[in-house]
């Protein structure tokens, strides 16, 4: 496989650390591989060096316009923030992605492919903060709160840490999963999330700082994971009626309180599953589960799939509460 050349616009805000979650696992790569596997050019709009917060700038190759071959196109900002050209910036992006075979949106870089056009019809997610609107805005996009989507030529990834996530998922598919475990490993990353895992988007975010009550009672449900909590035990911890606690999270979460904590226990149960060796029985009790074959029957009911399957794709489900 030839050297594959990607051309990264930053169009600001930008960070060091933002720029280096979504380029070191590349880098990695061509480190642990021993030779070059991906090239990397950044650019900026207008050519100049990037103002990145605190006060550095970082260097770039020049302007987008003036780059040469690219086999993948990429676009990293960290906020929408409108600029002069910015109508011009996206017909560009949408000339030069004819030219790329994998063009991407990386934290907030999903808008400026969307208003482009260029994600009409197709799966992308965003950063958390920017989801709702980016889902009103751009009615032609199937949007999504995953940690990254790649659907048909389009990558887009929410940003900070799902970058290193993504970037791994782009090399596991071109150099397989061996590699991919390596620069996870070189990274310390404990796990490699998948794309069907949804962004963690903070509780306030979601109700905002007027209902301590709700975010007492979900931090109460995550830290009683292994001996879930009754519904009249959270209330009364959080001091308010049963009904008042259900009223609250219908209103802000649309779920029951005891749904919502099943799901809780069973995305904790997954993430064992995929990240641990340790038995479905274990698992389920870690889980507040109170054997293995009620745990895996709650778990098919969810994810239309066994703890087995879960852990071992393709295998015949047998023995679960084994």
């Amino acid at each position: 496989m030839s050297v594959q050349q990607l051309a990264v616009l930053l169009l600001p805000p930008c960070s060091p650390f933002g720029i280096g979650c979504f380029a070191e696992p590349f880098l990695q790569a061509n480190r642990l591989a021993g030779k070059t596997l991906y090239q990397l050019q950044f650019y900026s709009w207008n050519g100049q060096s990037l103002p990145l917060s605190g006060g550095m700038s970082y260097p770039v190759a020049g302007s987008l316009r003036d780059a040469g071959h690219i086999d993948q196109l990429f676009v990293l900002s960290e906020g929408v923030l409108p600029f002069a050209d910015a109508a011009l910036c996206c017909h560009t992006l949408a000339a030069l992605a004819a030219r790329a075979s994998l063009v991407g949106g990386v934290h907030c870089g999903a808008w400026w492919l969307a208003s482009a056009g260029l994600l009409d019809g197709h799966h992308a997610t965003i950063h958390w903060a920017e989801q709702p609107a980016f889902a009103d805005r751009f009615g032609k996009v199937v949007a999504s709160q995953h940690v990254y989507e790649l659907d048909r030529g389009r990558f887009t990834c929410a940003g900070g840490v799902a970058q290193i996530d993504g970037a791994l998922a782009l090399i596991g598919r071109q150099h397989g999963v061996e590699l991919v475990d390596a620069i996870a490993a070189v990274l310390c990353a404990e796990r490699v999330r998948s794309s069907d895992e949804r962004q963690r988007v903070p509780l306030l975010a979601r109700v905002g700082e007027k209902h301590p009550k709700l975010t007492e009672a979900v931090m109460l449900m995550e830290a009683n994971i292994e001996e879930p909590l009754t519904t009249d035990e959270i209330a009364t911890l959080t001091n308010q009626s049963r009904r008042q606690l259900a009223r609250l999270f219908k209103q802000y979460l649309d779920d029951s309180p005891s749904r919502y904590y099943l799901q809780l226990r069973l995305e904790r149960a997954r993430q064992l599953l995929r990240n641990t060796g340790k038995s479905v029985v274990q698992i389920g009790l870690l889980c507040g589960f109170s054997s293995g074959p009620h745990f895996s029957t709650v778990y098919r009911s969810y994810f239309n799939i066994s703890p087995r399957e879960e852990r071992f794709p393709g295998e015949a489900e047998f023995a679960d509460g084994e």
